[in-house]
């Protein structure tokens, strides 16, 4: 087989890549190691920048986010007892953020690409990309005891943090940055309204929290907890009462609670590869960069890597030209380190971590204090949270 542009990975990144690449007549193929009920059982991010939201609205996927998605027009940071609005709207000239859960996302742009006919290969075992530092890469896979082989002109790593994409690049040939955070994030998802209907991002002497949701009946809310922690100790009523414990009264008593139908620790770290390309094979999203959830950013990337991508794919083929390309990975890294630079900035202004210490507590509680007095920190705030200009 042979195609013009090999995606690994149908997670949004590649399927977003995949049908802008097949609404400009350019041929794709999608492969990934699992299949499409796994891809839907993943409960992901869910806030999107206005550069996002206008890529899947370029994409043809719109029409649902726009129906059931919340426009969000601030969020709040709740800190020694009081409640701080960034006022995004006012703050950044009108802009916004669209709060459209990530499984949404993704099942739009499936349903987009099995209608427009183009091919996904599901549950492809062992792919490999090979070649690509040469003039013609390809691609192999097993599936059902088979070995296959696509020919392409060039392969898109759309496959995250684990995916076999970077991991095919010489370790001399890529250096790579990386900050564990000493603490998880222990989430839930419930069939309850939002206690609030705007985010809030609470810093609390017992631990960081965020209340955020999903539709305007399920609420997606997490707690900072230990890395030595478990799910299985944290039954619903424990994380409850945590939560209320490190929210102001005025929310922790408007909260309404019930059974979580979903669970689950996460680690927080930062990471950066460096370069994103290397010959004809281009990283794109978590399989080139991962940001702590803290400033909603990862989701938000993989679409700007895209829209730096499909542009230098679209110069290649209708303009014979490869400015695009040769600038892609230098164009998207500035966009991600300042990204990574915000995602560490809120991810320390709101968490307690272990070794802080006094000094450093007093100037945590120092910086909240001057960012709820000065509308220039706050617009600062609000500036990277919309998201940067592409």
């Amino acid at each position: 087989m042979r195609t013009q542009v090999a995606i690994i990975g149908s997670g949004p990144s590649g399927l977003l890549l995949g049908q802008l690449l097949t609404d400009a007549g350019i041929d794709n193929v999608i492969m990934d190691r699992v299949g499409k009920d796994h891809i839907l059982s993943r409960v992901r991010a869910g806030v999107l920048e206005e550069g996002t939201v206008g890529i899947l609205e370029k994409a043809g996927v719109g029409e649902r986010m726009h129906r059931e998605g919340l426009p969000h027009a601030g969020f709040s940071l709740t800190f020694d007892g009081r409640d701080h609005r960034i006022d995004l709207f006012d703050l950044t000239g009108g802009k916004r953020v669209m709060v459209y859960g990530q499984t949404e996302l993704t099942r739009d742009l499936i349903e987009k690409r099995e209608a427009s006919g183009a091919l996904t290969v599901h549950d492809a075992a062992n792919v490999t990309p090979c070649g690509f530092e040469g003039e013609q890469p390809f691609i192999t896979y097993e599936k059902h005891g088979v070995t296959h082989r696509i020919d392409c002109d060039f392969i898109a790593g759309c496959d995250g943090f684990h995916g076999a994409s970077r991991k095919a690049v010489p370790a001399e040939a890529i250096k790579t940055y990386e900050k564990i955070y000493p603490f998880g994030w222990l989430g839930i998802l419930a069939e309850v309204p939002p206690v609030h209907h705007e985010l809030i991002y609470a810093n609390h002497p017992r631990g960081f929290a965020l209340c955020s949701m999903r539709s305007p009946t399920r609420s997606r809310y997490y707690v900072q907890c230990s890395l030595e922690d478990r799910v299985e100790m944290w039954s619903d009523d424990r994380f409850w009462d945590e939560l209320r414990r490190r929210l102001p009264t005025d929310h922790a008593e408007a909260m309404v609670t019930g059974p979580s139908f979903e669970k689950s620790i996460a680690p927080l770290r930062s990471f950066v590869a460096e370069p994103m390309r290397f010959g004809r094979l281009f990283l794109v999203g978590d399989a080139a960069h991962i940001v702590p959830p803290t400033g909603a950013k990862g989701l938000n990337l993989a679409a700007s890597d895209v829209f730096y991508l499909l542009r230098g794919l679209l110069e290649h083929y209708q303009e014979r030209s490869d400015a695009g390309l040769d600038a892609y990975s230098a164009t998207a890294l500035k966009r991600v380190w300042k990204a990574v630079r915000f995602s560490w900035h809120m991810t320390t202004l709101m968490h307690r971590f272990p070794d802080t210490g006094d000094f450093g507590q007093k100037i945590q509680e120092a910086e909240l204090d001057y960012l709820a007095q000065s509308r220039a920190a706050s617009t600062a705030m609000a500036e990277n949270y919309v998201g940067l200009p592409y």
